[in-house]
């Protein structure tokens, strides 16, 4: 999930003015390449308004910066749950998921978008200024 920001912020972990956030779960299955793909859409994804107010521009066409927070909870199925727990089985245990959390933050990196992170698997807290509010749900 990315959500376009003014500012967002995780502790423990670091913040951002202006840019994107994004909230990034890992599934099952998931791989490497999947990771820089995504990578690659968020740095292009034109969700910031150009001088006609229209969505044009991407997050480092305004200078900005991408705050990556790890959240396996986007992986919950409550689909097939007969009561009103969620199942997380589908979401990537840690030695699968953290790998590619990494990838995906320095695929970022590689394409010259300043970037910021909490700390992978921690409880956290995150703050985040919603700009519009714009949120896009993308997968890989």
């Amino acid at each position: 999930m990315v959500q376009r920001v003014l500012r967002a912020r995780v502790a423990p972990g670091g913040e951002i003015g202006r840019g994107l956030c994004v909230l990034l779960g890992v599934a099952r299955g998931d791989e490497e390449g999947q990771a820089v793909r995504l990578a690659a859409k968020v740095a292009r994804l034109r969700i910031f308004p150009d001088d006609d107010g229209r969505f044009d521009r991407s997050v480092g066409d305004v200078a900005g910066s991408v705050l990556v927070v790890s959240q396996f909870t986007l992986i919950a199925d409550s689909k097939r749950q007969k009561g009103t727990r969620p199942d997380f089985s589908q979401a990537a245990p840690k030695e699968q998921a953290e790998p590619l959390y990494e990838a995906f933050c320095q695929a970022l990196r590689d394409l010259g978008v300043p970037v910021e992170t909490g700390v992978f698997g921690a409880y956290m807290s995150v703050e985040i200024v919603n700009d519009g509010p714009v949120t896009i749900v993308l997968d890989g």
